[in-house]
């Protein structure tokens, strides 16, 4: 038997995201069984049965990853209550059943984000334990000094915890700012930027450029492209 947690089974069927599938098993709207699931509870999808909103889940679909360079001011989800942008919106709406954001990039920051229906994808990509790199170019303020820099290559302390090391590399300096490429394995709520502003250099802007082995490749601003098995599959391993 093969047991895996309800919110991983719901996601990798393509029905909806992981955290939306906590968000349902809390209202009490997943049972397991003939019972009402509680959040933590694992299952074996093959031979439990699990119905959300008393529905069976669908069978797994074929697997769809969406590369996307999501402009600045476009909202990392599925749908927004104030009318904002977001980036489920720039994919055609033929190709949205199912697909949910990898993650998160900031409302004003822009760049590689990945859209799909693969849960286990998600996961792998989303947990920290996997470790995934992601690559940034980073405009900051100023020209941070080189001790600066080591700090923050070694670790910073953001809410009492430091902070994995970093590779930072200095790739133009100008009069008022610096470009620098970022690169973390760990993605901690906008992590860039408050350490940049600790550090008395703002970000002025961002730019996730890779996300592990999938590059940007000039793919322009806005727009999208699906992956093939070959460039996605190794980010399970």
């Amino acid at each position: 038997m093969s047991l895996s947690r309800l919110q991983k089974i719901i996601s990798a069927s393509g029905l909806l995201s992981r955290r939306k599938a906590d968000l349902l098993i809390k209202q009490g709207r997943v049972t397991l069984n003939g019972r009402q699931a509680i959040i933590g509870e694992k299952a074996d999808p093959f031979s439990d049965h699990i119905l959300v909103d008393g529905k069976d889940l669908p069978k797994k679909s074929n697997p769809k990853v969406y590369l996307l360079n999501k402009p600045q001011g476009v909202i990392s989800s599925c749908k927004d209550n104030h009318g904002r942008k977001t980036i489920l919106g720039l994919i055609p709406s033929n190709l949205r059943r199912g697909i949910h954001p990898v993650g998160r990039l900031d409302s004003d920051s822009r760049g590689a984000i990945l859209l799909t229906n693969n849960g286990d994808l998600t996961l792998r990509l989303t947990h920290p334990k996997y470790s995934h790199t992601k690559t940034y170019l980073v405009w900051v303020s100023g020209k941070p000094s080189q001790l600066i820099l080591d700090n923050w290559r070694k670790g910073i302390s953001l809410d009492g915890k430091m902070t994995m090391p970093a590779y930072i590399e200095v790739i133009e300096i100008m009069n008022r700012q610096t470009i620098l490429k970022v690169i973390l394995k760990e993605g901690r709520n906008r992590q860039i930027r408050r350490i940049a502003a600790l550090i008395g250099h703002p970000v002025q802007d961002l730019q996730r450029i890779a996300i592990s082995n999938i590059k940007l490749n000039g793919l322009p601003e806005g727009k999208w492209r699906e992956l093939n098995t070959n460039e996605w599959i190794s980010l399970l391993d």
